[in-house]
């Protein structure tokens, strides 16, 4: 095993991400989105700001 894979072992299962404040304003999607429906998918962060 890898320095790499040694460490995402390491600290795979034991940081949970908090949930999603309620109240947010979400943008092309047809209902809140949470995190326990993104488990296992793939997601793509786009961080954007208008300046």
């Amino acid at each position: 095993m890898t320095t790499s894979q040694n460490t995402a072992t390491s600290y795979a299962g034991k940081v949970r991400a908090p949930e999603f404040p309620h109240g947010l304003e979400w943008i092309n999607t047809a209902a809140p989105v949470s995190l326990s429906a993104l488990r296992g998918k793939i997601v793509i962060l786009d961080f954007w700001t208008y300046c």
